[in-house]
């Protein structure tokens, strides 16, 4: 009996289903602002056409897509399709009030689903009311509160209102670092972007809550730590304790695992290779050896072989790299391996609305027609990322018209490029402040235009550069500089002096990490000189005209710029003169090493030369004589040391300075962004074109003493606490120094 009645019930489901009628008229109910052509067109409806219930159905929910309308019912009578409707109000009016800063509105409106102008729609209210709490809570506003108003107006139009009460943004009051750390607070501290909300971080934004930055600073520490030997490392979830209505105690736990060595490593390359050619991954491998395990030392050792795979013409190579673990040691396998060969069809730019497209293909080292190689496609994107006028640069490989054909897509995302600056700066010796505007992509061009001013106690001095980087094509930076100053030294130096002119370059790099700058410069100077100055400072002033050729070596080993641990550094400079009154030849050297005894402990040496001697009858100008600056002789006046005629202190031929320093990580070590250090300084300025009543050129002077550099959010502050070792006593002496500049 259920059988039958179960058979029964099938059948009656499945004819109605089936059933259909004919539809030969169409009647549409309840539209005001939506035409009935619109409505027939979105449903897909035709005349003279059979609809069954599943048909209905189908037509119900195309309508409903079009977030159009609020209910929908249709039925068919006598060939008549019946469609009753009713429509979504229209937002007229979206208002954002509590919110006072028109950027952050405009970036909300942006996200929202219900925007002005498109239908309200009560399910996609909740969905944008979760979209800007989450967008707040990024941002630090963890206790904002969203209330909506929906104010109905007439013609089916509402206003929809958003009443959002910010709170107080949430401070990081504390960071912690819990588990088998290994390392102390400060050190993770400075490896991580978030910071403990201090009294003197007025203008940081890095102290607020915000989960993004959190997740970046979980990983900043899991690459920390495998760069340390910790291979396992884990960061698990950071989480943190709510304290009170405004701040968060942010913590960190970590279990770093086993630390890890190398121990055997090897390449491994495919038999019609020659291993001469990998000679110099050899000598990488073989050096690692029981060292600590490294990401950045594999990523080297791939380096290396990307860079002898485009000297020598390897273009279809692919480098993997295999480990195999015994205990806590690692073998390394780096297997080279020969790739399928593919060719460049096509190279499509995409994004790029105001830079021109020539900007981006010039810094492009791969190219149509080319072997594709994905060494040089990774390098390519690099190059234009390099450039620093785009937001973001993808690309995509896609397959060409044939099968060994490739479509390299570069899609750009452009960014405002113009930048203000403003700038102050105060310290024993005087204040200053500047203005600048800069501009990195003139007319899309890729060109960069900075024009500076500053004004300091001693003068004004205007700058205007503009630096080509990819001159004609040809992989070299052209650069052309303006220059005017006026500088009143009268009580320090004897001299006055105003200078306007104009300077030519180029840089490029010759040899690997080799920079070499060639540069021409014409200057013009009006050089006065006080009352009672001698008078062989006194037969200087006059008016000079003069131009110069110079060159530059620089060789940079460092493995960072900023805050650098390990490497060297050395730069080498020669000034000839062209046509000028009173030739001078100048030569500059300076050599620094960096070498990190511990985790918190790097020592510093450095060695500067700098010598002037004139190539014709006349003695060295006395704005181009060398003096020792404050950053070598520390304990000292800057230029306030060497030769002095009569109360001048005129500068030397000569000048030399041996620098050693190095950091004391047992002070402040809980205080974040400031870095203790100990020196000692040796230096000396020497030799004049005269003799006569010239004093103090022989003397060599030295001190010693501790600074504190405190990278504040106004900008580094530097205090310096030194005492003089050897002095002469024509020499103006200083015990304490500060220095204090910024660019906001």
């Amino acid at each position: 009996m259920k059988k039958t009645i179960l058979i029964i019930a099938f059948i009656l489901l499945a004819t109605t289903q089936i059933r259909s009628e004919i539809v030969n008229k169409i009647t549409i109910d309840g539209n005001s602002r939506i035409s009935d052509e619109t409505i027939i067109l979105f449903g897909e409806i035709e005349k003279n056409k059979d609809y069954s219930l599943n048909d209905l159905n189908e037509i119900i929910k195309k309508l409903y897509i079009t977030d159009f309308f609020k209910n929908v019912e249709l039925n068919i009578e006598d060939g008549n399709l019946n469609i009753l409707i009713e429509e979504n109000p229209i937002v007229q009016n979206l208002i954002l009030e509590g919110i006072k800063a028109e950027k952050f509105k405009d970036k909300l409106l942006d996200v929202l689903t219900i925007k002005e102008r498109t239908s309200y729609i009560e399910s996609k209210l909740k969905k944008d009311i979760s979209i800007i709490k989450t967008a707040f809570e990024e941002n630090g506003y963890y206790f904002v509160k969203i209330d909506a108003e929906i104010k109905e107006n007439d013609n089916n139009t509402v206003d929809l209102i958003y009443d959002i009460d910010l709170g107080k943004k949430t401070k990081i009051s504390k960071i912690k670092f819990i588990g088998d750390k290994v390392y102390k607070d400060k050190k993770l501290l400075s490896v991580i972007t978030s910071e403990e909300s201090k009294f003197w971080k007025i203008l940081s934004t890095n102290k607020f809550l915000n989960k993004q930055r959190i997740n970046l600073d979980t990983r900043l520490l899991t690459n920390f730590y495998k760069n340390k030997g910790y291979y396992e490392v884990k960061v698990n979830n950071s989480y943190v304790n709510f304290l009170n209505n405004e701040s968060f105690e942010l913590i960190f736990d970590i279990d770093p695992g086993k630390k890890y060595y190398f121990n055997n490593l090897e390449l491994s390359l495919p038999l019609d290779y020659e291993k001469e050619n990998f000679a110099k991954v050899n000598k990488l491998l073989s050096g690692l050896s029981g060292k600590v395990f490294s990401n950045t030392r594999i990523e080297k050792v791939i380096d290396e072989i990307d860079k002898i795979a485009l000297q020598k013409q390897y273009q279809f190579i692919n480098a993997k790299v295999i480990e195999k673990f015994n205990d806590n040691k690692i073998d390394f396998t780096f297997k080279v391996e020969e790739s399928e060969k593919y060719y460049v069809e096509r190279v499509n730019i995409l994004g790029n609305s105001y830079t021109d497209e020539k900007v981006i293909r010039n810094n492009l080292i791969i190219d149509e027609g080319d072997p594709y190689n994905k060494i040089l496609a990774n390098k390519s994107i690099n190059q234009v990322k390099s450039l620093r006028i785009f937001k973001t640069v993808e690309s995509t490989i896609k397959d060409g018209s044939s099968n060994n054909q490739k479509i390299m897509n570069i899609e750009v995302e452009e960014m405002p490029t113009g930048e203000i600056s403003a700038g102050a700066g105060v310290g024993t010796s005087g204040s200053s402040i500047g203005f600048g505007i800069k501009e990195k992509n003139y007319l899309g061009r890729g060109v960069t235009v900075d024009a500076n001013l500053v004004l300091s106690d001693d003068g004004i001095k205007g700058l205007l550069s503009v630096v080509n980087p990819n001159y004609k094509n040809t992989d070299n930076s052209l650069f052309t500089t303006f220059e005017s100053s006026s500088e009143d030294k009268l009580d320090k130096f004897g001299y006055e002096t105003s200078k306007y002119g104009l300077s030519l370059g180029t840089r490029y790099e010759q040899y690997e990490d080799i920079f070499f700058s060639p540069n021409l410069s014409i200057y013009h100077e009006d050089l006065k000189t006080n009352s009672t100055a001698r008078d062989n400072l006194k037969k200087q002033s006059g008016e000079y005209f003069d131009i110069n050729a110079s060159y530059a070596f620089l060789l940079d080993k460092r493995d960072q710029k900023y805050r650098t641990n390990e490497g060297h550094r050395t730069y080498f400079s020669q000034t000839l003169p062209i046509i000028t009154e009173d030739g001078a030849l100048k030569n500059s050297f300076e050599y620094k090493k960096f070498h990190k005894f511990a985790d918190e402990m790097i020592g510093r040496i450095s060695v500067y030369l700098e010598t002037i001697n004139s190539i014709t009858d006349e003695d060295v100008r006395i704005s181009k004589r060398s003096y020792i600056p404050s950053s070598k002789l520390r304990g000292f006046e800057p230029g306030r040391i060497g030769p002095k005629d009569g109360n001048d202190h005129v500068g030397g031929n000569y000048a030399a300075a041996l620098n050693f320093s190095t950091d004391i990580p047992f002070l402040f070590r809980n205080i974040q962004s400031t870095d203790f250090k100990f020196f000692i300084d040796t230096a000396n300025v020497w030799g004049v074109d005269y003799s006569d009543n010239v004093d103090g050129g022989s003397k060599i002077r030295s001190s010693t003493g501790v600074s504190v550099d405190w990278w504040t959010p106004i900008g580094p502050l530097n205090f310096t606490l030194a005492s003089p070792i050897t002095k002469h006593h024509s020499d103006r002496t200083e015990t304490f120094r500060f220095n204090l500049g910024t660019t906001f």
